[in-house]
């Protein structure tokens, strides 16, 4: 689940609005794109209706959700399938990491790093956090902290290898990429 910003043209004039994109994979790795909304910017609110919508035109057990860290996303999914794990996208906490780190330092430490999303189990991934921690923290400590303090919504994609694929929102941006601006049409 995304939100992605486009210019949809309306009334003669270019706007920007949020596309709120549902992409479902099944049992058997089948994509599928559940919903495609068109709204003014994004709320969990928002998403929270999006969900219920789905719900009641039957998709009735979500297995696992991954999404980026918009505050109350998380509380919406859990009201609506409460069963569900939540993975809160490695690239958007990359980016939000890489926000901290100064430009000459940035391909190292994304080195680096590679090592805790890539590592096979959680305790691997601790350990490779620890040791990402232990050459930044004292330079890059929001760097570093900002996934501590997300570990248990970063991590959900350890618990199944053939999940491990699942880790971010990109394949919906990559669906949708060819478009510049939405005629009026779609709306």
């Amino acid at each position: 689940m995304d939100c992605i910003h486009y210019k949809v043209r309306e009334d003669g004039r270019i706007l920007n609005r949020a596309a709120y994109i549902v992409l479902g994979v099944t049992v058997e790795g089948y994509k599928d794109i559940l919903s495609i909304t068109v709204g003014a910017n994004e709320t969990s609110k928002f998403w929270l209706g999006m969900l219920n919508d789905l719900k009641n035109r039957g998709v009735k057990d979500v297995m696992f959700f991954c999404v980026d860290g918009l505050p109350g996303f998380k509380e919406a999914i859990q009201a609506v399938y409460p069963q569900a794990e939540i993975q809160r996208c490695v690239i958007h906490m990359l980016r939000n990491s890489f926000k901290y780190i100064n430009y000459n330092d940035l391909k190292k430490f994304s080195a680096d790093f590679k090592a805790v999303y890539n590592a096979p189990t959680e305790s691997a991934a601790l350990s490779e956090l620890d040791a990402v921690k232990e050459r930044w923290g004292k330079k890059y400590p929001y760097a570093i902290s900002n996934w501590e303090n997300n570990w248990e919504d970063v991590s959900s994609f350890y618990f199944l290898t053939y999940l491990r694929r699942c880790w971010t929102v990109l394949p919906i941006r990559g669906t949708l990429r060819y478009f510049s601006t939405f005629p009026s049409i779609l709306i």
